[in-house]
């Protein structure tokens, strides 16, 4: 059997190539006829159909990944699932690689591109660390996500429920009814 394992950690990785479909398409192209698929980062150790994957694929079975990083980050992580998925007798395909296996080269070429995905994410995280460091010296910098809805737009919501149902207000402002229901019991707080 030929399993397949896609993985996306964020929506922007659809704009770069990596989305699950493009992701599940070259795993058929490559035989796959089961698919298994997460939406964690590789940071995390939570894999919940990378898990499933791996009680279910057996001896003789081959796993085809897109991309070494799709299923590991740290060159440790990825030799010792490599390893041990060549010792149950499970090929592993990674297509932009070709088939892995323990050969002196073959481990040696392993452990180059498990250490430039791992330089890659490093070097992503140091990025993302330093422009939030800038980012956190201007004076109108605010953690989080910027609000949807100015304070005005609140506020005439807020009179709108006065004489309409939440629905209502909701079809004509475009605030959903959970936002609605939040900042009405804010207001009342505040009276």
């Amino acid at each position: 059997m030929i399993y397949g394992y896609a993985r996306v950690s964020t929506a922007g990785q659809a704009r770069e190539g990596n989305s699950l479909e493009s992701q599940e398409k070259q795993l058929r192209e490559q035989g796959a006829t089961k698919i298994f698929t997460d939406a964690y980062t590789g940071t995390k150790m939570e894999r919940p159909a990378f898990d499933k994957l791996l009680k279910v694929i057996k001896e003789g079975d081959t796993l085809v990944v897109t991309k070494l990083d799709r299923f590991c980050r740290s060159v440790s992580q990825g030799i010792k699932m490599v390893d041990e998925l060549l010792e149950k007798g499970i090929k592993v395909n990674i297509i932009n690689m070709g088939m892995l296996d323990n050969t002196p080269t073959g481990k040696f070429v392993r452990n180059i591109m498990l250490s430039f995905a791992e330089f890659e994410r490093d070097m992503i995280i140091q990025r993302t660390q330093e422009g939030k460091a800038i980012a956190k010296k201007r004076p109108d910098f605010r953690e989080g996500r910027p609000k949807k809805f100015t304070r005005k737009q609140i506020e005439h919501a807020m009179e709108l429920l006065e004489s309409n149902s939440y629905k209502q207000v909701s079809e004509i402002t475009g605030i959903s009814v959970s936002t609605l229901a939040r900042e009405r019991r804010k207001y009342k707080k505040k009276e």
